[in-house]
């Protein structure tokens, strides 16, 4: 594929129609527009370039009454007009042998074929009206329509696109003359005289007798003078003409795109390596990227994965790259080429509740070009199953336990053929805790019940790849490239070493760290951060990742102690603005720490910030306001936040050593495409801890092993009742068959020490068995064989539709049944208690003691606390107030909110599966809205909005945008202008969002409509008798 194909950019030239003079008007065509060696036909050539006419893109109006000044220098029909020299080049042209006509025909085949071989969109009718000697030349010329566009109208385009110009080539030769004798005079007008002729005269034409010379002679005199004669009346009725105000650019890329996508949809079923315009994407994608991300070429990597063999043949994939490769871009043009051309739902997992907003955010505009839904599964949000579009495909954007949920829910409604694609980020998570034995769920469950299904997955730090291969039966690539090249450093002392694997040490002596330290400095700043950070801010930008949220905090505050004076007055009127928006989104609370830390362009980064805070925060540092984040480990696989330099205060992560992985991808955050030219880390190590850090950037990266057995009750247990529960499988055999082809399957010699893959698999069955989960059914097959086969209870169906945690269903079964018998209604304190997540009990350390000296389980202490808490929170919507009520964190207080409103939906769904609980579904769903958003009710239409939070709420509901359509229908450079501190970029975004959930909203009730007004499958249907119809 040449370059034409990476190149994004599309370059339309739109050209006014000249005048040209009579030389230039029959100009010679050009060496490259002839076939070389194509002598015998460039006589005719020249005389044949005289009837072409440029068509434009775009015409414009046209007002002229007066025939003085219509044609420019040709006013005059005189002898020695430009009709008068049309007809004496008419005459020289009569004179050429009637033998020439096969080599004209020939000649306009070959150019044909040399312009669709340069991938240029031209289809010409290269005929002469004084080609028309005989009935059958007529009716083939009627036959073409003249259709030129020059190629420096549109870009080059490759070979698919020739097709769908091929196909209406050859439509057109079909119609004949049928087509001809459609035309009306009314169109005729609008277009030059050259590229049609008026019906009469090519009616005139067909009359003549094929077998009579004198006949021929004397029509082609006639012709010439009726020529003539049109010629004059149809100038000056072009020229008269009121042009209709049109535009051929809107008209043409419309016509492009619709056809552009039938035509890829075509390539892609073909298995040709055709890629169209834009692998094998309508060009209007390469656009958006130019428009919306600023994307114009792809990197070579990026084409080489996308037409790998494996890719065409929708092989499963891994590929690895370092991080800030550019992997994402990839995933999402497979994406597009699924909802777009095979017309297919795409599900794309991702690891965390702030990543899946931020891509809604950059989709949906993508969303609403294309046509195509993008929907949010995180935190209590999503629907299962999902709705079911008419028309329009879906693309899930979800975290990994809501994702797993959807694919259940897809399979239980036999719908998970419609999921073409899944896209998996970060695939190594597949190794982290019961998390990863979710992923891998997820994934076993996709690979045993559709074989249609495509999976791709990408992570930037993976080593046993063989074993995930095998798992997922997948083709792999990977590659090396970085945008921007990344140095590594230690720094013992004042001694600085470049990471170097050639050398002796695996290091190489760099430089003397050069500062002037005081006393106060050196015992304040023993690791000279200050010296460190000072070489880049406030210029660029910097990371200090920290081991805990305090060290965060207390090294932020630090660094500003001793930074200059002059950092202040960098960008002061912008960092301002940010402190007042943080007190705007915290009703007048700020942080004392970034109140001191902000003017100097620094601040702190970590899990202890409420949502709102560190959205904020982190638009700050993208746009260059804030230089300088300190943060904790989490930031690294979080969001995208790169930098210049990154310093690793210590080697450790709390109080464990760093890992391999951890290390990899905190660095990975070096360099920021586009802007920096070069990357920087500098990893900061005491001399206690030297050989143990060489020994990390020398070794391979950690392996990634299965938690599917080692996390007993979030993943063995949860697997085998969701595939009985699912009727995937439902005896032993095929539980164990299911087993054998999982990730733990494919590791099980290494992991399974003490027992075999089948006793675990009995084993796990008859715990669930003993739970009451399960129920055991015998079927004899033979005298001899008895086989056991499974099926769910109600109990086990809730805790599976409901995602709840094995270890807590029945108690928490216990705790909505005594709920029954005394559900206090006064005020949402009993519902919160009842959906206040288990896990976090263990967390909360109660500041009372009343409770203590009577004999209650500490673990209801503790719930009830944080039930409290939450209550507190739901009446006052603030979360500093509360924090400081019970001295709590407000980060603390914001994950209990979102754990608490996710926790709700699963209660929800355990108790529409158990008619005894009908009561909590009618109360659970209000609850979960409340805990979800948090905030006063004429607010929650506004957060329904993907990236819009409480503060930007406010905001917009006090600038009168009080509902989804409101939003929906506003204009962003309206919205800049009313909201304070809200970024062009922001304000597209809110809108396309806002937009896409509404066409979402409008479909769903168009759908449930046609549901109702369609005939039932099952409707009884009862045949009449001959007799009963006489």
């Amino acid at each position: 594929m040449d370059e034409g194909v990476s190149r994004i950019r599309r370059r339309v030239s739109v050209r006014k129609r000249d005048r040209p003079s009579l030389g230039s008007g029959f100009a010679a065509p050009t060496a490259a527009e002839l076939k070389p060696g194509d002598e015998e036909g460039e006589e005719e050539e020249e005389m044949m370039a005289g009837s072409r006419r440029r068509k434009t893109v775009e015409v414009q109006p046209v007002e002229n009454d007066s025939e003085e000044d219509m044609f420019g220098d040709y006013d005059s029909f005189a002898e020695n007009s430009f009709l008068a020299q049309a007809d004496d080049l008419e005459q020289q042209h009569m004179q050429v042998a009637e033998h020439r006509k096969h080599a004209s025909d020939l000649s306009t085949e070959d150019l044909c074929s040399e312009s669709i071989k340069h991938n240029k969109l031209s289809i010409t009718t290269v005929g002469n009206f004084t080609e028309l000697k005989t009935d059958e030349h007529i009716k083939n010329q009627s036959r073409h329509e003249d259709v030129s566009i020059e190629p420096d109208i549109l870009y080059d385009v490759p070979s698919s696109q020739v097709l769908y110009f091929e196909n209406l080539q050859n439509s057109s030769d079909d119609l004949g003359n049928q087509s001809t004798k459609e035309r009306d005079w009314n169109a005729s007008s609008h277009k030059t005289v050259n590229e049609e002729l008026p019906q009469n005269n090519i009616e005139q034409h067909q009359q003549i007798d094929d077998s009579s010379s004198k006949v021929r002679t004397s029509s082609e005199e006639n012709r010439r003078k009726s020529l003539k004669e049109h010629l004059k009346s149809a100038m000056t009725g072009n020229a008269k003409a009121q042009t209709p105000i049109f535009s051929r650019t809107k008209q043409l890329k419309e016509t492009l795109l619709s056809e552009e996508i039938n035509v890829a949809k075509k390539t892609i079923e073909s298995s040709s390596d055709d890629l169209g315009p834009f692998y094998s994407l309508p060009s209007k994608v390469r656009d958006l990227y130019v428009q919306f991300k600023g994307i114009e070429k792809l990197y070579e990597w990026q084409h080489t994965c996308l037409t790998l063999n494996s890719v065409q043949e929708r092989k499963n994939l891994i590929y690895s790259l370092p991080t800030s490769g550019g992997k994402t871009l990839v995933a999402e043009i497979l994406m597009l080429q699924e909802l777009l051309c095979r017309r297919r739902d795409v599900l794309m997992i991702l690891p965390y509740v702030a990543i899946v907003q931020e891509k809604i955010s950059g989709l949906s505009s993508f969303g609403i070009e294309l046509g195509f839904f993008v929907e949010e599964y995180a935190g209590s949000k999503g629907k299962f199953p999902p709705i079911k579009r008419r028309e329009k495909k879906s693309l899930y954007i979800a975290t990994i336990e809501k994702g797993h949920s959807l694919v259940n829910s897809l399979i239980e409604t036999g719908r998970i053929g419609s999921l073409g694609l899944v896209v998996v980020d970060e695939l190594h998570m597949i190794g982290e805790g019961s998390r990863g034995a979710i992923l891998e769920m997820t994934l076993a469950k996709i690979l045993y019940t559709s074989e249609t299904t495509q999976i791709i997955g990408m992570s930037a730090t993976l080593n046993n790849v063989e074993d995930l291969q095998e798992f997922l039966q997948a083709e792999y690539y990977t590659n090396q490239f970085r945008p921007v090249e990344l140095k590594e450093y230690l720094k013992i002392n004042n001694a600085i070493y470049e990471v170097d694997c050639k050398a002796e040490n695996s290091m190489t002596f760099s430089r003397l760290l050069n500062c002037q330290y005081s006393d106060t400095l050196k015992k304040m700043d023993p690791d000279h951060l200050v010296a460190l950070v000072t070489e880049v801010i406030p210029n660029y930008s910097c990371l200090v990742f920290c081991p805990t949220k305090k060290n965060c905090e207390n090294v932020a505050e630090m660094i500003c102690k001793f930074l200059s004076k002059e950092h202040l007055k960098h960008r002061e009127k912008e960092k301002h603005e940010v402190i007042k928006n943080l007190k705007n989104i915290s009703s007048g609370n700020l942080c004392p720490v970034l109140k001191r830390t902000i003017p100097f362009g620094v601040a702190y980064h970590h899990s202890g910030l409420t949502n709102d805070e560190r959205k904020l925060l982190e638009e700050a540092y993208s746009t260059g306001v804030l230089c300088l984040f300190t943060c904790t480990s989490t930031l690294a696989a979080g969001v995208n936040l790169p930098a210049r330099r990154v310093i690793l205060r210590a080697p450790y992560v709390a109080k464990e050593f760093l890992k391999r992985n951890q290390y990899k991808q905190m660095i990975g955050r070096a360099g920021r495409a586009g802007i920096d030219s070069i990357g920087e880390s500098i990893l900061i190590l005491q001399e206690k801890d030297k050989q143990q850090v060489l020994e990390l950037i020398s070794r391979p990266l950690e392996n990634c092993y299965s938690h599917l057995v080692q996390e007993f009750t979030k993943g063995i247990q949860t697997l085998f009742l969701s595939l009985i529960g699912l009727k995937i499988a439902t005896n032993l055999d095929d539980i164990y068959h299911f087993m054998c082809g999982t990730f733990f399957g494919v590791q099980q010699k290494i992991l399974l020490k003490e027992k075999s893959l089948w006793e675990v698999t009995v084993e796990s069955l008859r715990y669930l068995t003993e739970k009451g989960l399960l129920q055991k059914d015998t079927i004899n097959k033979s005298e001899e064989e008895i086989q056991y086969s499974f099926h769910i209870t109600k109990l086990g169906r809730a805790s599976f539709k409901g995602t709840i945690d094995l270890a807590y269903c029945d108690i928490l079964y216990r705790d909505l049944k005594k709920g029954l018998e005394g559900l206090v209604l006064e005020s949402l304190l009993h519902l919160i208690y009842l959906t206040t997540p288990y896990d976090m009990g263990s967390q909360c350390v109660p500041d009372w003691m009343i409770y203590f000296r009577q004999k209650v389980d500490k673990d209801v202490v503790n719930r009830l606390y944080l039930s409290f808490v939450l209550y507190a929170l739901l009446k006052e919507t603030n979360i500093w107030s509360v924090s400081e009520k019970f001295n709590m964190p407000r980060g603390y207080i914001q994950s209990l909110l979102t754990g608490a409103a996710s926790f709700s939906s699963c209660v929800l769904h355990f108790c529409e599966e158990l008619e005894e609980f009908w009561v909590y579904r009618a109360l659970l769903g209000e609850l979960t809205k409340k805990l979800t958003y948090c905030v006063k009710a004429e607010l929650i239409p506004l957060m329904e909005v993907t990236g819009v939070l409480e503060g930007r709420a406010k905001q917009l509901y006090n600038a009168g945008y009080k509902s989804l359509m409101h939003l929906a229908n506003a204009n962003p450079e309206v919205l800049i202008r009313t909201i304070d501190h809200l970024s062009r970029r922001q304000a597209k975004q809110i809108v396309s969002s806002a937009k896409m959930l509404l066409h979402e909203k409008a479909e769903a009730l168009q759908e449930e409509v046609e549901e109702l007004l369609r005939l039932p499958p099952d409707f009884p249907s009862i045949e009449v008798s001959a007799a009963e119809k006489a």
